[in-house]
């Protein structure tokens, strides 16, 4: 560390001598980053988390390259009148079609969905279904026959009432029934009581075009408008939006929070820095000489913006810079990382504040401007160094995750983090000197005696108690880590919006499909042969895992709708057999609604064009360019939402392997999601554990002694050990945006440990008590800056931002109060025991 200090203490000199060149070269270099910074947007993708050269994101990739990823934009008619639905309807599509993108020239929409052509497939539903549902219907039809012919003997008498039987008759007719169902819909896509019908829409543009979708939601709410639904129905209610328009609100949502926590953050920690700095710079100038004081109260109110500008000048240069790099590095920001300018903003300030602080000591000592610099730089150059390399280094550790949550986080704090060490040590002298030569800051000597507690106790009070009661609750922690709980519903962490709830609860129930056919993960062949693999590996896997499987269904097209010949001749027969049972002596006769269908759904005797099937049936089956698609799907038959859900789902059909060897990986928005959390899971304890380890050799590396080394991380220890007490006993989790901060916190809370314990070091035995006046005030101020850094997420709508501040807040705000109480309480008992050694 002291070669470092030595090797860059020309730089000091430098900025002594010409203040006004540096300024001008650094804010010349910060604008040219923040014109390059401005331009990041934020991709609140989670696929974007992984790295591209995963399985899963490299399957979700290859199946929207094929099929599409498109979002459609959806419109909500509701009103107690069908008729009146209907009519507003068929009024806005055509003007919904006429709609132009003004920045382009081109239609918002390329093409719609309203009514669906349901006639072709009354004749053909049964030409559409799997070989297991026919071998199921079959045996329907037979058990029917059966039935019918014991019911026609008058002789018969059921002594044996299966009701098993029965049941499975009813499943097997029900199975039926929903299929029918699910291939003919309703003509109009409406709710069970019809008061609500939903268009849908295709975009022209990109869901990661914001420009586009501002535009399309801002003139399609004007055209709403314009028709005035009121006119149609009285009670008539139209929403346009839909997935889409939630897409859109959800990253507004994220800039409104990151513009809200940057304007109360930063305001809370620059009102923070200058009130703390008023007064000290007002109390050491009272205890000055006399005779020089010659300016009153209101000359120091006047001033009192000053600290802001020197220290917040600096690193808002800093910041610029480190953003201006990661457009040229990451190009985007993440949702983890697109709240990051206010974090560093409160991280970086520390630094600023423990050099000011004691250059201001130093200058009311008596010391010249550059002699009061030199001695700080030597003084506080180290300790501040140490936090910082550390700090930084154990967020670099993050780098190497895999998980880009943590790697991109890492980058950008250890960038930001040395650039506000270098703005702080280097470029602030520089608007030091500046400000002096204008008597901008106001200084009294005070004869070059060292202020200090006037009466300071002999030791520190409660030692042993604090000590005690800090070991207790370091036991009571491990002892319960199994209550640390971590968060996996997804819902929990996704914010809510009052516009979207009130669409969904409006369209619920017209949006046409099964409820329990949801969220299914894709699997992309290349051949039909190697689809039929694929269909049977999948199958293994659902009957080998049997009832603790979470496959509800498989489809792929090629099992509804024969692609070749001889599967177009099979299909047919199957169907021929179909007609042999129905037109059965005992069925033949019997009238339902159901057997009705059967007969008409059963009469295809030639192949099924494919061209005549409607486009809701298909567009799940086509790919982008229009061709029949190669790919499998699987349902799952629970909801996604839990991450545990996810893991296990993708754990069971995440990877397949065909009875060949050949090998494929499922692909979808939540397999994705659930390899996330397990890599944050897998790489989260490496993480925490090798950012420890970094701290560990830095600090050794600093105070070349072991001993100091784990006094000075002993704050940062018992701090984390009541962080993790308090959400024990609060019942507060983590979750995968607030697991981030823990190695920050590793990296935050050792600061406080690395000043209090070089500052002691220096001042010798007994002078913790002054070691608290001096130090302890700037690495309280440092602290209470970081937390509002981070406090500024605490008035965010979005709750995986909200956790994040929550749990940094509270981690950082628990190692300072292990700093200032645990370890001067250590100290003292060190020192009663005379254990403590220089």
């Amino acid at each position: 560390m002291d070669f470092i200090l030595k090797f860059l203490k020309p730089v000091l000199r430098f900025n002594y001598r010409h203040p006004k060149s540096t300024i001008f070269v650094a804010l010349l270099v910060a604008t040219v980053s923040a014109f390059f910074a401005v331009r990041m947007a934020i991709d609140t993708d989670i696929a974007s988390l992984l790295p591209p050269s995963h399985p899963s994101v490299q399957a979700l990739n290859q199946l929207q390259e094929r099929v599409g990823g498109e979002t459609e934009m959806q419109v909500v008619i509701s009103s107690p009148s069908f008729e009146a639905n209907r009519a507003f309807a068929e009024a806005i599509i055509p003007r919904s079609m006429e709609l132009i993108y003004g920045r382009t020239g081109q239609p918002y929409f390329s093409r719609y969905e309203f009514t669906k052509e349901t006639e072709v497939l009354k004749d053909y539903a049964l030409y559409l279904a799997t070989d297991r549902e026919l071998d199921e219907l079959e045996l329907f039809l037979e058990d029917e026959i059966e039935d019918a012919k014991l019911q026609a003997n008058p002789f018969f008498v059921d002594f044996e009432d299966d009701w098993d039987d029965d049941e499975e008759d009813e499943a097997r007719g029900q199975a039926f029934q929903n299929l029918y169902n699910e291939l003919i819909p309703d003509t109009y896509p409406i709710n069970a009581d019809s008061t609500s019908m939903l268009l849908r829409f295709t975009p022209t543009g990109s869901r990661s075009d914001l420009a586009f979708l501002r535009s399309l939601f801002r003139d399609y709410d004007n055209l709403i408008e314009e028709m005035n639904p009121a006119s149609f129905h009285e009670e008539m209610v139209v929403m346009g939006g839909g997935r889409l328009k939630r897409h859109l609100m959800e990253i507004d949502s994220i800039m409104d929070d990151v513009l809200n926590s940057f304007s109360t953050g930063i305001g809370s920690v620059l009102l923070l820095v200058m009130l703390y700095f008023f007064w000290k710079t007002y109390i050491n100038y009272k205890r000055g000489s006399a005779e020089q004081k010659k300016k009153g109260f209101f000359s120091h109110v006047k001033r009192a913006p000053i600290p802001v500008f020197l220290i917040g000048i600096p690193l808002v240069i800093s910041l610029s810079i480190t953003f201006g790099i990661t457009y040229f590095v990451l190009g985007t920001l993440n949702t983890m990382t697109s709240v990051l300018f206010v974090i560093l903003f409160g991280l970086g300030i520390d630094y600023g504040i423990h050099f000011y602080a004691r250059y201001l000591e130093k200058r009311s000592s008596g010391l010249p401007v550059y002699e009061s610099l030199d001695e700080t730089y030597d003084s506080s150059g180290r300790a501040i160094m140490t936090s910082a390399i550390t700090t930084a280094i154990a967020l670099f550790v993050l780098i190497y995750a895999d998980f880009r949550g943590f790697s991109e986080f890492g980058f950008i704090s250890g960038v930001g983090i040395i650039l506000a060490y270098l703005s702080m040590m280097y470029l602030l002298p520089a608007f030091v000197v500046l400000f002096e030569r204008f008597s901008w800051i106001l200084i009294n000597k005070n004869n070059g005696e060292p202020v200090l507690v006037k009466k300071a106790p002999k030791r520190y009070p409660f030692a042993r108690t604090i000590v005690a009661a800090g070991a207790v609750i370091i036991i009571f922690v491990l002892f319960n880590t199994d209550k640390l709980e971590f968060e996996y519903d997804f819902g929990v962490l996704e914010p809510e919006f009052a516009e979207f709830e009130q669409f969904r609860d409006l369209s619920r129930g017209a949006e046409g499909s099964s409820s329990e056919r949801r969220n299914p993960a894709y699997v992309v062949a290349d051949s039909y042969e190697e689809v039929d693999r694929i269909l049977d590996a999948i199958r293994n896997i659902q009957e080998r895992n049997a009832e603790n499987s979470l496959i509800l269904d498989v489809e792929a097209l090629q099992e509804r709708f024969p692609v070749n010949e001889t599967a177009e001749q099979h299909k047919l027969e199957r169907l021929e057999r179909i007609r042999e049972l129905l037109n059965d002596p005992f069925l033949a006769e019997q009238e339902s609604e159901d057997l009705d269908r059967l007969r008409r759904a059963s009469q295809a005797t030639e192949p099924l064009d494919f061209e005549r099937l409607p486009d809701y049936l298909t567009q799940r089956f086509v790919t982008r360019d229009g061709e029949i698609g190669q790919f499998v799907m699987i349902y799952p038959n629970v909801g996604l939402g839990d991450g545990r859900n996810s893991i296990a789902f993708k754990n069971e059909i995440g990877r397949i392997e065909t009875e060949k060897g050949e090998v494929f990986y499922s692909a979808s928005t939540s397999i994705v999601a659930a390899t996330m959390l397990d890599l944050m899971h897998q790489e989260s304890f490496i993480m925490v554990t090798a950012t420890f380890i970094m701290i560990l050799i830095m600090m050794y590396i600093s105070f070349r002694s072991f001993r100091w080394t784990i006094i000075s991380m002993l704050p940062l220890v018992v701090g984390l050990s009541w962080l993790f007490f308090i959400m024990i006993i609060f019942n507060l989790s983590f979750n995968f945006y607030n697991l981030v901060t823990l190695p920050a916190i590793l990296g935050i809370g050792n600061d406080n440990g690395v000043h209090l314990a070089s500052r002691y070091r220096e001042e010798g035995a007994k002078s913790m008590w002054n070691v608290l006046s001096s130090t302890g005030q700037h690495i309280s101020i440092g602290s209470f800056t970081t937390m509002l850094g981070f406090a500024g997420l605490l008035f965010t709508l979005h709750p995986g931002l909200y956790s994040i501040g929550l749990l940094a807040v509270i981690g950082i705000g628990m190692t300072l109060l292990a700093a200032v109480t645990f370890l001067p309480a250590l100290v003292q008992v060190l020192e009663d025991r005379n254990w403590i050694r220089f």
